[in-house]
């Protein structure tokens, strides 16, 4: 993977920062046709296109998910889980939920469930989810994410410098050079 890689190669720390996609999707989700009505976009192209950049990346990707749903309690248990031994496996298992079994990473129940499947104790994930113990830590994010002026996901950004998109390693080996410099 090219972040893995970044990591050994130059010895780039990684600050995940999250973003807000569609915050204005309902908890229940909202139908890709839907979302994405008189835009003129080819859903199954654009599902064509991610299935080969994820491929690229060695990533698993389900392909035919007609539904997207909000990601914000994700991210707050995203947050949650990185303060906890082995917590980060969270990070994995939300992006297999949704972009590989097309579950609802806005339920409550179904993130319960993915924190249970990485060790993560369930009262502790429960919690979270209903006092919204980490909703200020994903307001800054999202506050910083605008600060840096991302548009779209994923965005790398090294001090003053920043490239949008799914980059092949050596513009993103450039970036490293160029913030470097």
């Amino acid at each position: 993977m090219r972040i893995e890689r970044l990591k050994a190669e130059h010895g780039v720390r990684v600050k995940w920062v999250h973003f807000p996609l569609h915050p204005d999707t309902p908890q229940a989700g909202r139908s890709l046709a839907e979302m994405f009505a008189g835009r003129g976009y080819d859903i199954p192209k654009m599902q064509a296109q991610m299935r080969a950049r994820m491929q690229a990346e060695g990533l698993p990707y389900g392909g035919n998910r007609s539904m997207t749903y909000n990601s914000r309690l994700a991210q707050e248990l995203g947050a949650w889980a990185d303060t906890q031994p082995g917590g980060d496996a969270i990070h994995d298992a939300l992006f297999r939920a949704y972009f590989v079994d097309g579950r609802n990473i806005g339920d409550p129940a179904a993130l319960v469930e993915i924190a249970l499947s990485v060790g993560l104790p369930a009262e502790g994930a429960r919690e979270v989810l209903e006092k919204r113990t980490h909703k200020t830590a994903i307001d800054a994010d999202w506050e910083k994410s605008h600060q840096y002026g991302v548009t779209g996901v994923p965005t790398f950004v090294i001090g003053k410098h920043g490239v949008v998109g799914a980059q092949p390693y050596e513009a993103l080996e450039q970036l490293v050079t160029q913030a470097r410099g």
